[in-house]
């Protein structure tokens, strides 16, 4: 297995409207971000992934990009990037920026031109079709509700927009297209960027014939995933990006991924296949999703959740590498979601959950306030949410007459506006991120969690992601350890063992609050050597059959 900078890294993902305003206009910014830069270096990241903050008229937050060269006013200036970038490299961390080149703005420059005749030079950059029976081209969904087609007066036709209606999906069976996106990549690395994170990346090449999908009963749309997840050319397209200008440059990729297997993401990462480092899958992301896809909320399975970590690790150990993530700005918190956030618990299973993922094989990601074991939000109501994804949902559900208070129910638990409340740095107005009126509410529990008070209590949730990083920095087992999964039906206890040249790590997380019994497997009991690596409760280092109490989470070290 080749070693590289980016298996040993530690990620934090920054969203900049949430994370930190210096000018007190209420949206966070570019310059808010360098004040901050100390705090993560303290807490031992090593790569910084900052969301767009290209020119966008905003329709998606960003991830609809009307200039791929240019910075959105509201994060502040070219110069300010550049010096972003120079004090992220000065305290010896990197910056990998989006990469959005699945669809841009309807009001970049391309498709304004685009969409103006059929003989227009750029009219090719994009994914036109014409409609069928006075409708659309064919059935398919856009993730943000709705129909994936928008009809264009002009050319009476219509475009693709898996998202939007105001992000049409990029023609990537056009080369000359292809060729655009790999000079604007060339010009973002030539100005010392250290990777990208791609934007789902596994959607840009698609059934050529747009085909009808099929169409679950009681539903006007259809999911249409199977025809531009994962379609006919994807590999030969990143394997040419990689050609023409990736491989020029030491750097990391991650591509984000809806909709693949582990085999998948073994060829998407395969280090002899020349694509990508590392992917973003999503299958232990939809555990609490029903048939009715995200909004369908229903309880998860701690078994299922294992066979899917156990699935990827044991398909990418010694092939690909994998990308450990718990939550990201389209996500939930995940002590709200796979952990338990009453003030009882909610510190000792944040700790659980980091250390579960922590100690598996791949390149952690941390998400803004997770080290702080920030929360879910429940706003009052409707009005107060700003996420295109939610509002849509919202509007179409009210509109097919669905119960206002289930609706509601699905939005506290999967909105992604749950990650994008203001990060919590302090206990003053608005949590220290802003003396203005932020663009978005502040969770109100911010005066008991904050970062200030984080950073000062010795026991809290940052100072245990702060030990957690530094364990991994000075144990190489933690990273290139193989993984052997324990325990695989058990419904209540997370348990693994790793292995590196002749040392191993026993990992044991309860995620119940009830005490549970653990056995030590066979073989380990034995052991010379045993030592308490890591804990969220005081423990010894003795390694007997024990209790473990409400959501504890245990590393032994044994030699």
């Amino acid at each position: 297995m080749n070693r590289t900078w980016w298996k040993e890294s530690v990620i934090y993902q920054i969203y900049p409207r949430s994370f930190n305003d210096s000018n007190n206009d209420g949206i966070g910014d570019i310059p808010g971000i360098i004040e901050k830069l100390d705090y993560l270096k303290n807490l031992g990241v090593d790569v910084i992934w900052l969301s767009p903050v290209y020119e966008s008229p905003n329709d998606d937050n960003g991830y609809d990009i009307s200039d791929y060269q240019k910075i959105m006013d509201d994060f502040g200036t070219m110069e300010d990037w550049e010096r972003m970038l120079e004090e992220i490299h000065k305290r010896d961390m990197k910056l990998i920026m989006d990469l959005v080149v699945n669809h841009t703005s309807d009001e970049h420059h391309w498709f304004s031109e685009a969409r103006k005749s059929e003989d227009n030079p750029y009219r090719d950059y994009y994914i036109w079709r014409s409609g069928k029976d006075g409708k659309e081209p064919n059935n398919w969904e856009a993730a943000f509700s709705g129909p994936a087609w928008h009809y264009n007066e002009a050319t009476d036709d219509y475009y693709l927009h898996l998202f939007s209606k105001k992000q049409p999906d990029l023609n990537w069976e056009n080369p000359e297209l292809r060729s655009e996106v790999y000079k604007m990549i060339r010009w973002w690395l030539d100005k010392g960027i250290d990777g990208f994170r791609m934007d789902v990346i596994n959607f840009i090449s698609k059934d050529p014939n747009y085909p009808d999908a099929d169409l679950i009963e009681g539903k006007r749309y259809a999911s249409g995933a199977q025809y531009f997840m994962n379609g006919p050319k994807i590999h030969d397209y990143l394997q040419e990006m990689n050609k023409e200008v990736l491989s020029d440059f030491d750097i990391m990729t991650v591509g984000e991924m809806p909709g693949i297997t582990p085999e998948q993401g073994a060829l998407y990462t395969g280090e002899e296949r020349n694509e990508l480092n590392m992917v973003f899958h999503f299958e232990h992301m939809d555990l609490d999703s029903g048939p009715g896809g995200k909004w369908d909320v229903q309880p998860w399975s701690l078994v299922e959740m294992k066979k899917i970590f156990s699935g990827w690790l044991q398909k990418l150990e010694g092939k690909g590498w994998n990308s450990l993530y718990w939550n990201n700005h389209d996500q939930p918190r995940i002590v709200s979601r796979f952990g338990n956030d009453s003030p009882e618990y909610r510190e000792i299973s944040a700790k659980m959950l980091a250390t579960t993922l922590h100690m598996m094989q791949g390149t952690p990601y941390i998400y803004q306030g997770e080290e702080l074991g920030m929360t879910n939000i429940q706003f009052p109501t409707i009005n107060d949410y700003r996420d295109i994804e939610t509002l849509n949902m919202y509007h179409e559900k009210i509109e097919d007459g669905a119960d206002l208070e289930d609706i509601m129910s699905s939005i506290y638990v999967k909105s992604r506006d749950n990650a994008r409340t203001p990060m919590q740095w302090d206990n003053s107005e608005n949590a220290g991120f802003t003396q203005g009126t932020p663009w978005i509410q502040v969770n109100p529990n911010y005066k008991e969690i904050n970062a200030e008070q984080n950073i000062n209590d010795p026991r809290s949730v940052y100072n245990y992601y702060k030990k957690l990083i530094q364990l991994r920095k000075e144990n190489d087992i933690i990273i290139y350890g193989s993984y052997v999964p324990l325990l695989e039906d058990d419904e209540n206890i997370y348990a693994f063992i790793r292995e590196l040249d002749g040392e191993k790590l026993l990992v044991i997380s309860n995620f119940r609050k009830e005490i549970i019994h653990f056995e030590i497997p066979d073989g380990l009991k034995d052991s010379n050597h045993i030592e308490i690596l890591i804990s969220n409760y005081d423990c010894d280092n003795e390694l007997l059959d024990f209790k473990l109490r409400p959501y504890e989470s245990r590393v032994y070290k044994i030699h």
